[in-house]
């Protein structure tokens, strides 16, 4: 028995944008050493638009607002994370391939990053050109896309914005609070999100409802179009509840004359008032400069019989006969012949024309158009039509045979109802208002070429990203939420895309020459993605193609020498005068062998001929590109190519060694805030507390009132629990903008010390590096609560108490492990033993359970239920410790046992909260951990994501998983969902960082130091 044949192993690739450029920026780790004039905001004034220009809404505020123009701050942005995705399956590839002795060299494809003119420094920001990387950005839209235009030089350079703003309904129904769950109800307390940077222009709950929405709208609409190419389009996504009013807005920005259109597109699902069902959504287009508008057509398929009652929709058997259908053919209410769909169309166009008198003869019979109509082409060209075997009489009419497979695809035009669920991408929504991907799609297939930058301010779960993505566009995505960006990243980096393709590549040419029916092109080529992708076409065949087409006649003589003696032979042995058309598809019985060969021969060289002349008109007709239909290589599988993770604000690192000693403190100045940003501060926070990671660790305030500190500004004070003392509490409250350092941080604990509070709270829209670590002076607690970057403008903001305006952060708990080590032995021993120990532990506690669930408690006793419950939470609590630790236990021995020496890992624990009401600092497991990443080899100039694990229930690598199960194996794909690391080489830096996202989209970044042996 032979061996079975071994499947093809497929290619990773990925692609670049080589012919592109971003500006060098700063990264976090370098925010300490930039100038102070980089680091402030750059104001930027955008002219309001002449209100007499055109009509204009009115609402509350505008006129006031009119007075000036629109100054928007704009901060530099920092990077936080450079990922490239085919790192991460590069090693995965590099660990299934360890038994083999040739393993693929590791590339640098960090390089990528990289890009700066051999004379250029590092630190020189703004003044250098890098290799382009796509972009996921947390800020404010407003304030992020004025620092591209004004900072980074894209004012212009943008091809194509998709915006995708609330709709204007329910806070809640917008925003999503957990990568977890898209399970958002309104109005239920611990599904409001938390996230410091979740933008108060979000809210349904602004003081000006509707007139601050249209205001939001405005000023963002203002900002994308100065970021807008002249031939750039923006698509505006929005219900129809504000439909009216958006198009109104985009009027006034764009002007009216810029309207490209209005498309309606089915929801996912509708939504049934009391009268009609509400079913579209709506894309508002508009150009820049419509008159310089780039536009791609977009084809969509026709259906075979799109109106029943159309006339001479006929079917063409495989013996040749043209049987016209009936209407219940037509309506499907009675089956159609086998064979090929086509229409009469006619061949005679308005009015009188100059070779009327020509005759144009079809199986023999003249033809003449009527008095008043004129051939639609010349008389000639008809005549070669009817050799094509395109001509049929009706009668005395003669029409042109049009098959609808020829012509299977119709202009796509407004009206987007259907057809949406087949985008190639069919996973489930990740997010709560997740954009169909088709919608998107259409809107950059339309409107962008490859290798055009596309930006989308609300970035959600990384749709746009992901469809330009595929495209192979440029893109920048902005979002205020952690959690939206936490789950497009994820989306991004375990991507699968075709690898179409390009233009500009030898197999492209190839291609290219294999489809026009011409020698594949010599010139050299470059990869280059702006030249675009080799595309399916199709041929746009009308009478007039037809006409022109004089291949026909060659061909047409060269089978005419062929079968007009076959024919005469023929009619001489069965004594016939039979014409070309007359001659029967099939031979009768009766005939002798001679005439039964001859016809055979006769009729091959027939369906010969007609076949090479639809060749010729199908190759010689016009053609329309299908511009969402490139040629794919399928051994090649493509992942997203490189991207940074960035921020308006620096969110630095924690740094330590093995002995948690802090790595190169730094000191930074920093100014208090002004008092009229410190007295709103103060009153959100007496309304609105401070929220830890568990709901039921909030500090509610009793009062909070004025303190002539130099850093501590308030005293608060407040009660952990009824009947208790009351603690007090000093406030410090870092500045507008900027950053709270470790030394601002001692300075007040020190002074809140000496005035005897029991606790210091720090409010502050970011910390340093070091300050993070800093949470205890002495007897002194110190908080550090983030402030919600809704308090950046809060003037539009209720005051409810409800938003999660200052929240603590937990602190990841995490192991780092060398192998080979007499550490990593004592380890490997306690952890067995304690593995050991654990069934029993469970088995005690189970027990318990179930005692404790039949000692059900009196109906009537209130205080016996309640104790009741917490006991059974209690022991079920300790059940889930437990075979959280034997789980944890297990991975740690598992990576021990292949740890080389040389090598380390690193095993997250949990995540350390401190809990106010008891004072103790809690390890939570890692259940509550979406993801976390490594640098395996940090420099302290950028976190490059070399590990990336994710341990929430959605797998981003789901896809990739099937596609490359021949080139990954199982064991291999199974780290990427783990606590525990695969074991790596020690760093040449003698540095690891450790990146920490939780569910909520929190993040925490550790540095250890991991020294050379001596």
């Amino acid at each position: 028995m032979g061996k079975k044949k071994a499947k093809a192993k497929k290619t990773v690739a990925t692609l670049r944008h080589e012919d592109a450029s971003r500006k060098n920026i700063p990264t976090a780790e370098y925010e300490s050493v930039m100038r102070q004039e980089e680091k402030s905001a750059v104001q930027v004034a955008y002219e309001r638009r002449n209100r007499d220009l055109d009509p204009q809404l009115v609402w509350r505020g505008k006129d006031e607002q009119d007075w000036s123009d629109l100054v928007v701050h704009a901060p530099p942005l920092y990077i936080q994370e450079k990922v490239q995705p085919k790192v991460l399956i590069d090693d995965l590839l590099r660990r299934t391939k360890q038994s083999e002795k040739s393993a693929d060299p590791q590339m640098d494809l960090f390089a990528d990053f990289n890009g700066l003119p051999e004379e250029a420094k590092s630190t020189e920001f703004y003044q250098h050109d890098a290799n382009w990387t796509n972009r996921l950005v947390l800020g404010d839209s407003l304030q992020v896309m004025a620092s591209l235009a004004e900072r980074e030089g894209l004012r212009g350079k943008v091809q194509c914005i998709y915006f995708d703003p609330p709709y204007g309904i329910k806070f809640n129904s917008n925003f999503q609070w957990s990568t977890t769950s898209r399970d958002v109800k309104d109005g239920k307390a611990d599904h409001i999100t938390r996230e410091p940077e979740q933008v108060k222009a979000f809210r349904d709950t602004w003081r000006d409802g509707i007139h601050s929405y249209l205001t939001y709208l405005r000023d963002r609409l203002t900002v994308a179009r100065d970021l807008l190419a002249d031939s750039g389009s923006i698509f505006v996504q929005i219900g129809d509840e504000n439909v009216h009013r958006v198009r109104a807005v985009m009027d006034e920005v764009f002007g009216e004359d810029n309207c490209c259109a209005l498309i309606p597109f089915s929801k996912t699902s509708g939504f049934t008032p009391k009268l009609l069902s509400e079913v579209n959504d709506y894309l508002i287009w508009y150009a820049k400069r419509k008159d310089q508008t780039k536009f791609r057509r977009l084809f969509t398929r026709r259906e075979p019989i799109e109106n029943p009652k159309e006339r001479y929709i006929c079917v063409e058997t495989p013996e040749g006969k043209i049987i016209d259908l009936s209407l219940a053919q037509k309506m499907g209410e009675e089956p159609i012949p086998s064979g090929r769909l086509l229409r009469l169309q006619q061949a005679t166009s308005q009015g009188k024309g100059v070779d009327n008198s020509v005759p144009v003869y079809c199986e023999g019979r003249p033809h003449f158009p009527p008095d008043t109509r004129h051939w639609s082409v010349t008389a000639s060209g008809m005549n070669r039509a009817v050799k094509a075997g395109r001509g049929y009489s009706v009668g005395k009419t003669l029409t042109w045979i049009s098959y609808r497979d020829e012509n299977a695809f119709k202009v796509l035009n407004n009206n987007w109802s259907h057809d949406l669920r087949a985008s190639g991408f069919g996973d489930a929504k990740r997010y709560v208002v997740e954009t169909l991907p088709m919608v998107v799609q259409r809107c950059l297939l339309m409107a962008t070429d490859p290798g055009d930058l596309v930006l989308d301010p609300t970035c959600g779960s990384g749709t746009t990203a992901v469809v330009a993505e595929q495209w192979g566009r440029r893109w920048i995505t902005i979002d205020t939420s952690r959690v939206a960006l936490a789950l497009a990243r994820a989306r991004v980096m375990g991507a699968k895309f075709p690898y179409y393709l390009l233009a500009d590549s030898k197999e492209g040419q190839q291609k290219e020459a294999e489809v026009t029916h011409t020698e594949p092109s010599t010139a050299p080529t470059h990869g280059n993605i702006r030249h675009g992708f080799v595309y399916e076409r199709v041929p746009h065949i009308t009478l007039k193609s037809i006409a022109n087409n004089t291949e026909i006649d060659v061909i047409w003589e060269q089978f005419q020498e062929k079968l007009e003696p076959l024919r005469e032979q023929l009619n001489k042995t069965l004594s016939k005068k039979w014409e070309e058309w007359e001659i029967p598809r099939e031979s009768e019985s009766g005939w002798p062998a001679d005439a039964k060969k001859v016809h055979a021969a006769w009729w091959k060289e027939r369906i010969a001929r007609q076949k090479e002349i639809d060749a010729s008109i199908a190759a010689k007709a016009d053609y329309e590109y299908l511009y969402d239909k490139p040629y794919e290589d399928k051994k090649t599988v493509r992942v997203a190519g490189p991207f940074t993770v960035e921020s308006l604000s620096p969110h630095r690192t924690l740094a330590v060694d093995a002995d948690d000693e802090l790595i190169d403190p730094e000191m930074t100045d920093v100014e208090t805030g002004e008092d009229d940003f410190v007295q709103m501060i103060l009153e959100n926070l007496r309304t609105a507390g401070v929220q830890q990671a568990h709901k039921e660790d909030k500090i509610d305030f009793t009062s909070i009132t004025p303190w002539p500190g130099k850093y501590v500004c308030a005293e608060g004070t407040y009660a952990e629990e009824e009947g208790q003392p009351e603690k007090r509490a000093g406030v410090f409250i870092g500045p507008e903008f900027g950053t709270v350092s470790k030394p601002d941080l001692a300075a007040a604990a020190r002074e809140a010390g000496n005035a005897g509070f029991d606790v210091l709270i720090t409010c502050a829209f970011n910390y340093d590096a070091h300050s993070s670590e800093f949470d205890q002076l002495g007897r002194l607690t110190v908080l550090k609560a983030r402030m919600n970057a809704d308090l950046h403008m809060a003037n539009d903001l209720k005051n409810t108490g409800k938003g999660n305006l200052f929240v603590i952060f937990g602190e990841p708990d995490i192991d780092v492990l060398e192998g080979g080590t007499d550490e990593l032995s004592k380890a490997v021993v306690l952890r067995e033993e304690r593995v050991a120990s654990i069934p029993a532990e469970l088995k005690v506690a189970t027990e318990n359970l179930k005692t404790e669930k039949k000692n059900k408690p009196k109906k009537d006793d209130k205080d016996e239920k309640d104790a009741h419950a917490a006991r059974l939470a209690g022991l079920q609590e300790r059940i889930d410790a437990l075979e959280r630790e034997a789980a944890l236990a297990e991975r740690f021995l598992e990576r021990a046992a292949v740890a080389e020496p040389g090598e380390v890992f690193v095993q997250i624990r949990g995540v350390d909260v401190f809990h106010p009401t008891t004072g103790e600092v809690r390890s939570d497991g890692p259940e509550g951990i979406a993801c976390w990443m490594l640098d395996t080899d940090y420099n302290e100039e950028s976190f490059f994501v070399r590990h990336a694990y994710f341990l929430g229930q959605n797998d981003p690598y789901k896809s990739l998983k099937t596609t490359l199960k021949a080139e990954i194996d199982e064991e291999a794909w199974s780290t990427l969902n783990s606590d525990t690391s695969r074991p790596f080489p020690k760093p040449e830096s003698g540095r690891i960082a450790v990146k920490v996202i939780n569910h909520l989209g929190d993040e925490v970044m550790k540095v250890f130091r991991v020294e050379e042996e001596e």
